[in-house]
């Protein structure tokens, strides 16, 4: 699967939105990527899912792990793929951290895989907290990196995209300076 392929199957689903929405990095941009609406087909979820598996064949994954809420679909397909097991990781009092009973045996050896990196932040607070419990954090996939391979999470980063989409602190986003409400991510009703 190339990023052409990847790209249209967002496009297709309607995936693939313009306007002017605040991103969960608090962030403004003038694309969204909704990942659940391509990953609600179960189809498209697994191609993308073994698509990454590919570049890790052979490598020993032995656990996928995502950040919550985004990254679950896609991480599980992905863990699928390897024959690993998966765990994700949720915000407890503002830190992202393994809840549900879920454990990490020392040096496993962990892949951490995400929907969308934007600035790297959720995965890499995924890796830290993965850290902490002991595992070897390998490497980082996504569907998409809107970063362009600028987001350091400081491990090896793969995606299946990349692309280049501009995101500006609030204060210099020219949509906010000719007053165009903000449309935040996850739900394209909610207004700021």
């Amino acid at each position: 699967m190339n990023a052409e392929q990847v790209i249209d199957q967002f496009r297709t689903t309607g995936a693939l939105l313009e306007g002017h929405f605040q991103l969960s990095s608090g962030l403004h941009s003038t694309v969204y990527l909704q990942c659940a609406l391509v990953l609600q087909f179960p189809d498209k979820a697994e191609s993308f899912g073994r698509a990454i598996a590919e570049a890790y064949s052979g490598q020993g994954i032995q656990l996928v792990a995502s950040p919550a809420i985004g990254g679950i679909v896609i991480g599980h397909e992905v863990a699928r793929a390897l024959g690993a097991r998966f765990v994700w990781t949720e915000r407890e009092a503002g830190a992202m951290t393994l809840r549900r009973g879920f454990t990490v045996s020392p040096g496993e050896k962990t892949l951490v895989v995400e929907d969308v990196i934007t600035t790297g932040g959720s995965t890499r607070e995924t890796i830290e907290a993965l850290r902490r419990a002991g595992a070897d954090v390998v490497g980082a996939a996504s569907i998409i990196d809107r970063s362009a391979g600028s987001a350091d999470v400081g491990v090896p980063l793969t995606a299946l995209a990349s692309l280049k989409v501009l995101s500006v602190d609030g204060s210099e986003c020219d949509a906010c300076k000719l007053g165009e409400p903000v449309v935040k991510p996850g739900s394209r009703q909610q207004k700021a």
